[in-house]
């Protein structure tokens, strides 16, 4: 009895094993010369080199959520469908890492990301339509109508290309096409190998593109309560917390992440950052978004956390007095320049007349500012850069545009009185 049991066992373990080499020979190439995980794990293979090459890439995965949890440098590293593969040391591994690797195991932060306007939009305002697929552009237009089916941003192609890659694209890359069919990249907010919630957390993160007179986000939280605060308390702050258990033990005082993404106290987590968001601040004229009332519900709820309703009501309702106010400045400065264009006073060409550019300053920067601090309160960004510059500069606008009247009229006088007295 006894051998017939060990003989059945043997047999089973046989062909499990055979079924297994069988498998084995069936999966594509470049699937079966790869060391395996566990072999990555017990040897450091990458580090070997790497610890010599690039050690401070080393450091930070080490350091990282993902070593921790067992994850691989190839895990990573390794071809997606539509890359590019390459040799390297005995290892084949993608020429590029997109979001599609990172889609590997976060799918719905990807899908969220996707969404939002740190994707195709971003990229879009400065490129265009030209770098998309049809169906990118289909996907993107489904939630932002207009933002990525357009042409290149005119000012950039004026600055030439210099200034479009080492400056505009070094914001805007987030959401660039990649050649395997992705949009954008997770490590802007990331990084590459610490790939950490807390770095995504800190406002100068949001900073390195949310700053300066056009979207001055990170000068206006330094100035803000919030900002005071987190600056004077953020090393008694958990920043390492897992985004859907963060409580407001772990963070009592918010960062851009904590307003705008985070899973604090109950609240559902996402990638998309515009989920919250109930207006489009960034326009000359701000609209409501389309779901206006469900974002401002749910930011409203999040500020909740902290602040009593009567205290967030007061508050959105003189943000909300800010934006009606604002667009009420820009409709009548840019009624100066429509009349300067139905004249036929300016040239159709953009950026060529001084005049274009005050009133590109107008809306761009100080309504923009203005508009914004209102929301994140910042009092002397809503007053001195903003609602000052813009009655500065209307005064400049104004007087600009009846000099342009004046001498047109004058040049028009001079050329009738030149027919009258023609022999």
């Amino acid at each position: 009895m006894q051998f017939k049991s060990l003989f059945f066992s043997v047999f089973i373990g046989a062909m499990l094993l055979i079924g297994a080499i069988l498998l084995n020979n069936k999966r594509p190439a470049v699937e079966k010369n790869q060391p395996s995980s566990q072999a990555v794990r017990a040897t450091g293979k990458c580090a070997q080199c790497h610890r010599r090459e690039t050690p401070a890439v080393v450091h930070q995965f080490e350091m990282s959520r993902h070593a921790k949890k067992g994850i691989t440098c190839l895990d990573c590293h390794r071809v997606v469908e539509g890359q590019t593969s390459k040799a390297h040391r005995g290892f084949t591994i993608t020429t590029q890492i997109t979001s599609k690797n990172c889609a590997q195991c976060h799918k719905t932060e990807h899908e969220q990301f996707m969404r939002s306007r740190h994707a195709a939009p971003a990229w879009a305002a400065v490129a265009g339509r030209k770098a998309f697929t049809p169906k990118q552009l289909a996907f993107a237009e489904k939630y932002h109508k207009g933002a990525v089916d357009r042409a290149a941003n005119k000012l950039a192609q004026l600055e030439g290309p210099g200034a479009i890659t080492k400056g505009c694209e070094g914001c805007h890359n987030i959401g660039k096409p990649n050649k395997d069919g992705s949009i954008g990249t997770c490590t802007q907010c990331h990084s590459r190998h610490s790939t950490s919630v807390a770095l995504a957390r800190h406002p100068e993160t949001c900073g390195q593109c949310h700053m300066g007179p056009d979207h001055s986000q990170l000068e206006i939280f330094k100035e803000s309560k919030h900002g005071a605060l987190f600056a004077a308390q953020k090393n008694l702050m958990k920043l390492h917390a897992r985004p859907k258990t963060l409580t407001t033990k772990d963070m009592s005082v918010p960062t851009c992440a904590t307003c705008h993404m985070s899973g604090l106290e109950g609240m559902k987590v996402t990638h998309d950052v515009t989920e919250r968001l109930s207006w489009y601040l960034f326009a000359p004229v701000s609209k409501k978004r389309p779901g206006y009332q469900r974002n401002q519900h749910e930011m409203k709820e999040l500020c909740k956390k902290c602040h009593t309703t009567s205290h967030v009501e007061r508050f959105y309702k003189e943000a909300e007095v800010v934006v009606h106010s604002t667009n009420q400045k820009v409709k009548e400065e840019r009624k100066i320049i429509q009349r300067l264009r139905k004249k036929g006073l300016l040239t159709p060409q953009p950026f060529d007349e001084p005049i274009e550019f005050l009133h590109f300053d107008f809306w761009h920067y100080y309504g923009r500012t203005a508009k914004h601090a209102a929301f994140m309160g910042g009092a002397d960004f809503v007053q001195w850069h903003g609602n000052y510059e813009l009655l500065h500069l209307f005064v400049k606008i104004k007087k600009m545009a009846q000099q342009i009247e004046q001498n047109a009229a004058r040049k028009k006088s001079n050329a009738a009185l030149k027919k009258t007295n023609k022999p």
